[in-house]
């Protein structure tokens, strides 16, 4: 990870060192600095995307963060408050969202949209394997594309970040492009649906498995009708639920590949990703009842702002140089995946009949 300086002579950030109790108690207060640069900066992000919800904070977020990264490079201090912002409020945001996934009241939909939104993520991962070794992309990177935009955008890349630790300029880059696509749909699948004179449920069934983030789903899909916006949110829900499954296979991957390697101190226990246990159990309460209806909002507040402080904290950690050499090869990367989802979604549609 790195901070931008003068001539882009760049030192690094401090690599963690295991510490004593004492050691890890005392340092806890150097936190601060980071986490409430991190907040600042999210908070501006957050009334940004109310302002341009087509947007939305987490765009903002990453967007920010940069610009202040570049201009204004956090000095060391900041670093540790900037880190703890950027992995555990992130981890924190996810399970946060479970509390907004009702597994019974995406049921039903999810049933009928199973076959539609499995095809889009196994084209996902293909596009995503074949043309990132034509492009040349490296492997993390191409990961963190392609499950964002096989699930849910940036949520999606938040979750498996803690699993494969990629650098943060990479988080950045796939979130950035990620987000890029999901504006480029809301204004355009709306126009293309009605060209090609798909019906309300078979706009909000294409909506809900090819457009990623979640705002960006609502918004194309009420902007085509009001049944459409209806139809493509619990679809998008039930595409969400995806993040566990897949969450989990990347874990056990990661894990083999470490014994294999052999790693003296692996451990599946701690490579393994507990938020997303944590943001299972949370969506299980949410389907108890157990938790009000009127407090559900709050938490869904709750979430998001957790959310945009944890991007926002990766912007503040990304370097702009490093993302600009990595060139157009991870935009054109996603363009491909989201070509390929977006196609197989109404190749699906049509041969099941549900146009």
């Amino acid at each position: 990870m790195l901070i931008a300086c003068p001539q882009g002579q760049c030192p690094e950030f401090p690599r963690e060192k295991p510490v004593s109790t004492v050691a890890t108690a005392s340092s806890q207060p150097s936190r601060l600095p980071g986490v409430l640069l991190a907040f600042a900066v999210a908070a501006v992000a957050f009334g940004l995307g109310r302002l341009m919800p087509l947007v939305g904070g987490a765009v903002w977020g990453i967007v920010l963060g940069i610009v202040v990264r570049q201009f204004a490079p956090p000095s060391a201090r900041f670093v540790p408050g900037i880190r703890f912002a950027s992995k555990q409020v992130l981890q924190w945001s996810i399970v946060a969202l479970g509390f907004g996934l009702s597994i019974t009241q995406v049921a039903h939909t999810g049933l009928e949209s199973l076959s539609v939104t499995l095809a889009t993520v196994a084209a996902a991962g293909l596009a995503a394997w074949i043309l990132g070794r034509i492009l040349r992309v490296h492997d993390t990177l191409k990961l963190l594309i392609g499950v964002g935009t096989a699930i849910c955008g940036g949520s999606a890349i938040a979750a498996v970040v803690p699993i494969v630790k990629p650098d943060e300029h990479d988080t950045a880059f796939a979130i950035s492009t990620i987000f890029l696509f999901n504006l480029v749909a809301v204004l355009l699948f709306p126009a293309l649906g009605h060209w090609l004179g798909l019906s309300d449920l078979g706009f909000g069934l294409w909506a809900g498995t090819a457009i990623n983030d979640t705002s960006s789903v609502v918004a194309a899909g009420y902007s085509y009708s009001h049944a459409a916006g209806d139809y493509a949110t619990i679809v998008k829900l039930t595409r969400a639920t995806l993040i566990i499954p897949i969450s989990l296979a990347i874990a056990l991957v990661v894990a083999w590949r470490e014994k294999r390697g052999g790693a003296s101190d692996f451990s599946l226990a701690k490579i393994f990703p507990w938020f997303i246990l944590w943001f299972l159990v949370a969506s299980v309460i949410r389907t108890t009842g157990v938790v009000p209806a009127s407090v559900l909002p709050v938490i869904h507040f709750v979430a998001e702002c957790l959310i945009i402080v944890a991007l926002t904290a990766i912007g503040l950690s990304a370097d702009l140089r490093r993302m600009a050499s990595t060139g157009p090869r991870p935009i054109l990367l996603g363009l491909g995946v989201w070509a390929a989802v977006a196609l197989t979604s109404l190749l699906v549609q049509h041969l099941i009949g549900r146009w």
